[in-house]
């Protein structure tokens, strides 16, 4: 049988149904998100850690977040690796499935913010992937592309911290995806304001 015609009749989880179902009306919520990773690619790299949080108008609202780290044992075990890192974080531990699963029932139908968004959008996508469902459906904004668009750079790429240091966001000591997350929401309304976005 021809794998597209598998796709089309394959039976997608629960969860799965109930997010596609989401996608009649636009939202006006906005969710940040940042992922730590293993690496850059894509379809051998996984998904240690989300943050991410909820912008609603021009506020981040704080009660409205996701945070996990993801027990990614499998990956650990098969690249000689310390568990260290998940046994000492104090967040929320998930497998991923479940992690996959909440992460997708929080943002619903939100249009998803992150810097440098397509890599997260991937990873999160190779992830459903594995737990046979289909790729994310949410629009997306990259802060990177905003702030080129505002300042008309065509040649350029800015990092996290290149951004923070333009807008006046102060740096951090601390290094996760919910402070990354959690930055990029402050870049994201100054931009937002900046660039006339509602």
């Amino acid at each position: 049988m021809l794998d597209w015609l598998k796709n089309i009749n394959k039976e997608h989880p629960e969860f799965w149904k109930n997010y596609v179902s989401k996608f009649d009306k636009k939202s006006s919520r906005y969710v940040v998100l940042s992922t730590e990773t293993s690496g850059l690619n894509t379809a051998k790299d996984v998904i240690l850690s989300i943050g991410s949080f909820a912008v609603i108008d021009s506020s981040i609202i704080i009660g409205d977040s996701f945070e996990s780290v993801l027990l990614q044992y499998k990956f650990f075990h098969d690249n000689g690796l310390s568990n260290e890192f998940l046994v000492e974080s104090k967040m929320t531990k998930l497998g991923e499935p479940d992690a996959i699963k909440a992460f997708i029932e929080f943002i619903g139908n939100s249009i998803l913010v992150g810097h440098h968004i397509d890599f997260d959008v991937e990873m999160i996508n190779a992830a459903l992937e594995r737990l046979d469902c289909g790729r994310l459906k949410n629009e997306a904004l990259d802060i990177d592309v905003m702030h080129r668009k505002l300042n008309d750079i065509n040649d350029k790429q800015f990092s996290l911290d290149e951004l923070s240091t333009a807008y006046n966001i102060p740096k951090s000591d601390r290094n996760s995806a919910a402070e990354d997350a959690y930055k990029t929401a402050l870049l994201f309304l100054k931009l937002k304001s900046r660039l006339g976005i509602k």
